[in-house]
C-alpha cells in the first residue's frame, strides 16, 4: 500500500488520471477471463484494479483531510477495503470504476473551463528602454532603478511609476482608475506603471523599482486575496457527514443483528453515493457548456454552483456598465456654421493624429457618412491638439487651453467656456482662421440596455446592485442613477475595491463584475468575480471566477438562469439517488441484495440520476435572451 503522507501531489495527480482507464480495462479483461473459465485470474485483475484505486483515493483523501477538506470519498474507500477483505472482487471494482469515473469528469470540468486563460503578467513588460550614456539600451525590469530615465513608446505599458520627462505624456489609464478617456500628464507629473501610452514617446524617469511599483502591489494583491479565499466546496460533499453517519448505522445495525459482515459490505455498496458523485458532476457541466455556448466561459463547477446563490453584485462602470470608449455625444457650432460642418472640419484634421480622441471623432464623422478631406501642412501638439489647412482654411482642433491660446475673446468664447462644463464629457475645440468655430462633447457612453439588465438581474434573485468605480462621482452618479443602483462607490482604489466587497460578504455571498487591472483584487476576492474579457485586462480574467467571452453584460443574465436550473437539476438527482439507494441499503441489510446485486443496483441509480442531470445541457422550453 502507498504510503499516503509521502506522495508527492503531482505523482497522486498523475495517478489519479490513470485509474479510470485501469478500472475499465481490468473490469473487462476479467469479465473475459470469468467467461473464458479463469475465475482466479478475473478475481487477481479485479481485486488488482479496486486496490490500485483505493491505495490512491487513500492518498488523496489524507492530503485532503490535513486542509480539514472532508467528502463522501470516505464511503468509497470503506466499501472498496470491504470488498478487499470478503473477498467480493467484482463489487468492489465496480465501486471502483464509479468512482474513477466521477474523478474524470470533474477534473474534465475544470480542465475544459481553464485551457482559453492567459496569466495575469501577461500584461507587463519583461524589458524597458533604459537611456545609458546617450543610447538607449533593453534591461529586464529587475534591472530598473529609482532616477532611471526610460524611453515610453507609443502603445506601451508603463513599466515602474515615475514622473513625465521631456515632453507631456498622453495616457491611457482605464485599465487602473477606470477613467475611459484619456490624460495629458505635462513634464513633472507623476505616471502610474500598468498604464498605457495612448500618444507620442515621452521620457519617464523611475520612482521606484518595479517590484514597488503600482502594477505590481496590484499582482500581489490579487494572489493574497485568492490565497486568503476559502475554497469552494462541491455540492456533494455538503451531504457527506449525515448521509456518511445513516449508511454506518444501518451497515452496522445489519452485521450486529445478524453477525454477517457480508450484509454490512452489501449497505455500503448500495451507499456508495455514484449519484451524488457522477450526476453532480454531469449536471455541473452540462451547465458549464450551456454557458460556454453562450459566450461565458465558467472556470469551475464550483463557480457555476455559487454563480446561482449570489444575491449581491458589485459592477465596475468603465468598460463594464459603459462602452469603455469616448463617443460623441453634442456639438455646439457658431452660428452660421453647420453641426455636421465642424465635425467634418476636426474630423479631417484628426485623421493625421493617433490620439484615441481623435479618433472617435473621425469614426462619428464616417458613420454620419461625411466625405472627409486631407489635411495639409498638419502639425500636432502631442496631447495638446493639430493645426493644418483644409480648402485654404487655416483649422486648430483640440483641447480647450490649446485652441483657446490662439483665438481672441468674444461672447461666442464666453459661451462655449460654460457649455463645455459638462460633468462627465472632454471637450474637443476647433477654431477656423483664427476664430472660434466651435465645440464638440464626448463621453464614455452608457451600454445599451443596461438598466434592463439590471432589472433582469434583480428578476434572478439579486437583491443589492452596487456601482464601484475608479471614476470621479460626479461621472459615476448619472450612470449608477440611470441603471437604478442600490449604492455608489467612486473613487475606489484597488484596495478599497477589495475591502468594499470583504465588507458586503459580511451579509452573503458576493460577486465582483469589472474588466480592468484595477478590479483584478476585488475578483479575487470575491465569492464569483466576473471579468469582461472581449476587451478587457489580463490580470481580471486571470482573478475572475467567470470570463464573459462577448462584449456583453447580458450574458451574465443567461449564465446565472443557466446556473441556477443546473444547480436545481443537480440537487434533484441528489434527492432522488440519496433516496433510492437508502431504499436499497435498507434491502441489503435485510439480505435482500448481495454486495454484487447491490452494486448492479447503484448502477441503475446512477443512470437514472445521469439521465436527469443531462437535462441541464438542454435548453428550457421558453429560455429568455438577456440583451444588452
Amino acid at each position: 500500500m502507498v504510503n499516503p503522507a509521502a506522495m508527492p501531489g503531482s505523482m497522486l495527480q498523475a495517478l489519479k488520471r490513470g485509474l479510470l482507464p485501469l478500472a475499465l480495462g481490468c473490469l473487462a479483461a476479467g469479465a473475459v477471463g470469468w467467461l473464458a473459465a479463469s475465475p482466479g485470474l478475473a478475481a487477481w485483475l479485479w481485486s488488482g484494479a479496486t486496490a490500485a484505486v483505493l491505495a490512491v483515493l487513500l492518498a488523496d483523501m489524507a492530503t485532503r483531510l490535513r486542509r480539514g477538506d472532508f467528502g463522501l470519498d470516505l464511503i468509497a474507500a470503506m466499501a472498496m477495503a470491504g470488498a478487499l477483505a470478503l473477498g467480493e472482487h467484482l463489487a468492489g471494482v465496480i465501486i471502483a470504476l464509479m468512482f474513477t469515473g466521477g474523478e474524470a469528469l470533474e477534473a474534465f470540468a475544470q480542465g475544459r473551463a481553464r485551457r482559453e486563460m492567459t496569466a495575469l503578467l501577461n500584461r507587463l513588460p519583461r524589458h524597458a528602454a533604459r537611456y545609458a550614456d546617450g543610447r538607449l539600451e533593453e534591461v529586464a525590469l529587475d534591472a530598473l532603478r529609482p532616477g532611471d530615465r526610460l524611453l515610453i513608446r507609443r502603445g506601451e505599458v508603463v513599466p515602474v511609476d515615475g514622473c513625465v520627462s521631456g515632453v507631456p505624456a498622453v495616457l491611457d489609464e482605464s485599465a487602473l482608475t477606470g477613467e475611459a478617456l484619456p490624460v495629458r500628464r505635462d513634464v513633472g507629473e507623476a505616471v502610474m506603471s500598468g498604464t498605457t501610452n495612448a500618444g507620442d514617446a515621452f521620457d519617464l524617469v523611475a520612482a521606484h523599482a518595479a517590484a514597488d511599483s503600482t502594477y505590481a502591489g496590484i499582482v500581489r494583491l490579487v494572489a493574497a486575496a485568492e490565497q486568503s479565499k476559502a475554497p469552494m466546496a462541491r455540492l456533494a460533499d455538503r451531504f457527506a457527514l449525515g448521509f456518511l453517519a445513516l449508511t454506518l448505522a444501518i451497515a452496522g445495525s445489519a452485521w450486529l443483528a445478524t453477525g454477517e459482515a457480508v450484509r454490512a459490505l452489501a449497505v455500503l455498496v448500495v451507499a456508495t453515493p455514484c449519484p451524488l458523485i457522477l450526476a453532480v458532476p454531469v449536471a455541473i457541466i452540462s451547465g458549464i457548456s450551456r454557458c460556454a455556448g453562450r459566450g461565458v466561459l465558467v472556470k469551475s463547477g464550483g463557480a457555476l454552483e455559487m454563480l446561482s446563490r449570489i444575491r449581491t453584485i458589485l459592477i465596475d462602470k468603465t468598460g463594464t456598465v459603459t462602452d469603455g470608449r469616448p463617443h460623441l455625444v453634442d456639438i455646439r457650432a457658431r452660428p452660421g456654421i453647420a453641426p455636421d460642418e465642424l465635425l467634418r472640419l476636426a474630423a479631417s484634421l484628426d485623421q493625421g493624429s493617433a490620439h484615441v480622441v481623435a479618433h472617435a471623432l473621425v469614426a462619428a464623422a464616417r458613420t454620419a457618412g461625411l466625405a472627409l478631406e486631407t489635411p495639409l501642412d498638419l502639425r500636432e501638439t502631442p496631447g495638446d491638439g493639430v493645426t493644418g489647412r483644409l480648402g485654404g482654411h487655416e483649422v486648430a482642433v483640440g483641447g480647450w487651453d490649446f485652441v483657446r491660446a490662439q483665438v481672441p475673446d468674444d461672447a461666442f468664447v464666453a459661451e462655449l467656456a460654460t457649455w463645455i462644463a459638462r460633468p462627465g464629457t472632454v471637450a474637443v475645440a476647433v477654431a477656423v482662421d483664427g476664430a472660434p468655430a466651435g465645440a464638440l462633447l464626448l463621453a464614455d457612453r452608457m451600454r445599451e440596455g443596461a438598466p434592463a439588465i439590471v432589472r433582469q438581474l434583480r428578476a434572478t434573485g439579486i437583491g443589492r446592485v452596487i456601482l464601484a468605480t475608479g471614476d470621479r462621482a460626479d461621472r459615476a452618479e448619472p450612470i449608477g442613477k440611470q441603471i437604478g443602483v442600490d449604492a455608489i462607490l467612486a473613487g475606489m482604489t484597488p484596495e478599497a475595491k477589495a475591502r468594499a466587497v470583504a465588507v458586503e460578504r459580511a451579509t452573503g455571498p458576493v460577486m465582483m463584475v469589472g474588466d480592468g487591472v484595477n478590479d483584478a483584487p476585488a475578483l479575487a476576492s470575491a465569492d464569483i468575480g466576473v471579468a469582461m474579457g472581449a476587451r478587457g485586462a489580463a490580470a481580471s480574467s486571470q482573478a475572475a471566477d467567470i470570463v464573459i467571452l462577448v462584449d456583453d453584460l447580458g450574458r451574465l443574465v443567461d449564465a446565472r438562469r443557466i446556473a441556477s436550473r443546473a444547480r436545481a437539476i443537480a440537487l434533484q438527482s441528489v434527492y432522488v439517488g440519496i433516496g433510492l439507494s437508502c431504499a436499497g441499503m435498507l434491502a441489503a441489510a435485510f439480505g435482500y441484495l448481495s454486495p454484487v446485486q447491490g452494486a448492479l443496483f447503484q448502477e441503475l441509480i446512477d443512470v437514472a440520476a445521469i439521465l436527469n442531470a443531462l437535462r441541464a445541457l438542454a435548453a428550457p422550453a421558453a429560455e429568455p435572451r438577456a440583451t444588452s
